[in-house]
């Protein structure tokens, strides 16, 4: 029997559009699964096309991971679950079929011309170079490669999901249409009406994700492989997951494609603004994890003006303008008269534009929909034949819960709109730092993220917003600077990229936090102009659990020019409980590297628990460079445990797999099933003990896990000291799913 290492892991693309979820359905043509094998691919490759003639292997991976990809029919590929050396099986999701957005897309971009808010990627690249023979490689939802500004500079590229030569987009025919990859690639390299960030580099289309942007983190890991195998020099995967975690198998194979010599570049969540929001692989130590700036713009703001609050809503993909010019009440009631008020609704099983289009025909004039977790999103209401007329915007979910304490406890709820003129920073949406385990700062740096125009499919254009625009941004920079300096390692281009980032600053003047910015806005001319690289200027003093701990950091400075340069730190102002130990002024010759010790001296009863992070200043004889530190002291509000997942086991009928990961060792995990309504306790689904760091897994028979039906699971961590912490999702209990 196959070990039971089972996973399935659903990747979510960490940008500018959520699909709701819905109920996968088994195809009874061919189907693409992709296997991981304990030992060589290749024997089993030879045992399969021997011994099981109908099944056809399409592609073995050996550089990231050991696996198959195996296409055939259902009753073929079922019996691979008997083969002893399969270690894991990953199956493709397919979803009901929506239509190609349509809402916002214009044939030609410069009538967006005189719009302010709109940024174009080309405005990024202040420098004369333009990737010139560097080639980056997109792992998404596959390219428009017949898009007239994508066209000249596709080279081809592979399809994991349908394991063929054909990265196009999702189209209609074959599920929820996708658009993603293609403004991803367009922001790096479109060469037509509009220019990318490198409009000459060349670019490879990898499909891992499928209808609807969603896929496996093994689809996104033979991606990669393929990736690798085809001699890209840039990969940039503007996806991710909600595991905050260094560990996590798409982590790992990021952190292997390093070492093979790609730069991996990663866009890090729009879960923010909370901290500990960034998500796997852009927790990985060796990506270049890009964090969204946001450009000054004039927002509205919901406003309550009893309470005195502003609450920032997020358009949905798709919708008409938030353009109210006066009070309308708030109606948190989807079955009650919504005629000429504000719709509030939760998010949850229906698609967004169904619980928009119900709300629109009640004669609502807008809607806001908040989330049922934490954190921001961003939906899309774009893909029907009849479009939505009223503006439909997202609240996270502590702000939806401000508004429905109001709809509830005001007899004449009425809320406002007030529209103010932001300042530029990092973008709200923007996933914090740090990682948890390692206590890293992510992201490294920030690049453009909101209003970004770029290529859709259908010869298009579209702006959109999430990290995942600002990632390319820094994909096609990273090319600039291979062209620039085409001896230069990745370790330097990134170095020189963080070295030179300018660091943000509050509306009070004040450094904005570390968590938030990394190292700061990247600047593509000063960073091929440098030099000086630091090659690890992100200080990262781990967790401090005793009474009194001194930690030093190596830092290694770079002088790439053809004079020694000289460096000092400045004196970092007296903090209760810290005290520095910087080296003295020093220099490094020309063409030369130097390694000098930051020392730390931490006394953490003198100091609140949590987070603590700050910045350093170094000087040369020419610039200053401010370096960005971090240490958790005791405890912190961190995640301990994220990522359940609750899936049927492929080809098995009544055997389920759970996994979780889990931040730091705990006694126990419970999983705890309410009703979503009433919120009273039905059942424990399960318990684990002795729980690990890291990736946690179980499986449970369909006798055991119950009725099915719809829960609200509350996770459940009791740690070491004995103290419990939880935490809750959503969960849909379905027996019979193929």
């Amino acid at each position: 029997m196959w070990t039971r290492k089972l996973t399935m892991l659903a990747m979510i693309i960490g940008v500018s559009f959520f699909c709701s979820p819905i109920k996968a359905q088994m195809l009874v043509d061919d189907q693409s699964i992709i296997i991981e094998v304990e030992g060589n691919p290749e024997a089993h490759k030879e045992y399969i096309e021997t011994y099981h003639p109908f099944i056809e292997v399409m592609a073995t991976y050996d550089t990231l991971f050991n696996g198959l990809a195996l296409q055939g029919a259902p009753k073929d590929l079922a019996k691979m679950g008997t083969l002893d050396f399969i270690k894991a099986v990953h199956t493709v999701q397919h979803y009901e079929a929506m239509l190609s957005p349509t809402i916002g897309k214009i044939s030609d971009p410069t009538e967006l011309e005189k719009n302010q808010d709109i940024v174009w990627p080309a405005e990024l690249n202040n420098t004369t170079y333009t990737g010139k023979g560097i080639t980056v490689g997109v792992i998404d939802t596959g390219i428009d490669y017949n898009h007239p500004d994508l066209q000249e500079n596709y080279i081809g590229g592979y399809d994991v999901v349908d394991l063929d030569d054909d990265p196009m987009e999702t189209q209609e025919s074959e599920g929820i249409p996708t658009e993603h990859g293609s403004h991803v690639a367009g922001i790096i390299a479109a060469n037509g009406n509009m220019k990318g960030v490198a409009p000459n580099a060349k670019i490879r289309s990898y499909r891992a994700l499928g209808p609807g942007g969603s896929g496996t983190s093994v689809q996104v890991i033979a991606a990669m492989e393929q990736a690798v195998q085809d001699g890209v020099d840039v990969i940039n995967l503007s996806l991710g997951n909600s595991v905050n975690g260094p560990d996590y198998p798409t982590s790992v194979a990021v952190n292997r494609a390093s070492e093979l010599g790609v730069a991996i570049v990663i866009a890090n969540g729009n879960s923010g603004p909370e901290n500990w929001t960034v998500g796997a692989p852009a927790t990985a130590r060796n990506a270049l994890a890009v964090g969204a700036f946001a450009n000054s713009q004039t927002l509205p703001m919901l406003y309550d003006a009893l309470s005195n609050q502003k609450i920032s809503p997020v358009p949905m993909m798709g919708s008409v303008p938030w353009d109210l010019t006066k009070s309308y009440e708030i109606v948190a009631n989807p079955e009650a008269p919504l005629e000429g008020k504000i719709a509030l609704l939760q998010r949850g099983e229906v698609p967004f534009y169904d619980l928009a289009k119900q709300a629109e025909e009640k004669g609502a004039i807008a809607v806001i929909i908040y989330n049922n977790e934490q954190g921001s999103f961003q939906g899309a209401i774009t893909g029907r034949d009849e479009p939505i007329t009223i503006p439909v915007v997202s609240v996270s979910k502590k702000d939806g819960k401000r508004l429905l304490n109001m709809a509830k406890q005001q007899a004449h709820p009425y809320l406002e709109t007030i529209y103010e003129q932001t300042k530029s920073g990092v973008a709200t949406f923007s996933s914090r730092g740090p990682v948890t385990v390692n206590w890293e700062i992510k992201p490294d740096v920030l690049a453009p993220g909101t209003n970004i125009l770029s290529t859709v499919p259908g010869g298009g254009y579209m702006p959109m917003q999430g990290t995942s625009m600002a990632s390319p941004h820094v994909a096609g920079v990273v090319a600039l600077l291979k062209e620039a300096h085409p001896n230069w390692t990745n370790e330097q281009i990134f170095g020189a990229l963080k070295t030179t980032a300018y660091r943000l600053e509050t509306e009070d003047g004040t450094p904005a936090e570390p968590i938030g910015q990394g190292m700061g806005k990247i600047d593509p001319k000063r960073a091929i102009e440098t030099t000086t690289i630091i090659h690890n200027p992100s200080l990262g003093f781990g967790k401090i659990d005793e009474y009194r701990k001194t930690k030093t950091m190596k830092l290694t400075i770079e002088n790439t020019g053809d004079q020694p340069q000289r460096y000092s730190f400045s004196i970092p102002k007296k903090q209760k409980g810290l005290s520095w130990k910087l080296p003295m002024s020093f220099t490094v010759e020309a063409g030369k590297k130097l390694t000098v010790p930051v020392e730390l001296g931490i006394t953490s009863t003198q100091l609140e628990k949590g987070i603590h992070q700050g910045w350093l200043e170094l000087q040369s004889d020419s610039d200053t460079f401010t370096l960005p530190y971090l240490f958790i002291n005791e405890t912190a509000d961190f995640p301990k445990a994220t990522g359940f997942e609750f899936s049927l086991k492929p080809f098995s009928e009544d055997e389920y797999v759970y996994r979780l990961y889990v931040t730091e060792k705990a006694k126990s995990v419970s999983v705890e099933l309410y009703d979503p309504q009433s919120l009273v306790f039905d059942r424990i689904l399960f318990t684990m003990e002795n729980i690990k760091t890291g990736m946690n897994e179980g499986y449970m028979s369909k006798r055991e896990i119950g009725k099915p039906g719809y829960y609200l699971a509350i996770i459940t961590v009791q740690q070491q000291d004995g103290t419990y912490e939880s935490y809750q999702t959503e969960l849909m209990l379905e027996p019979d799913l193929p």
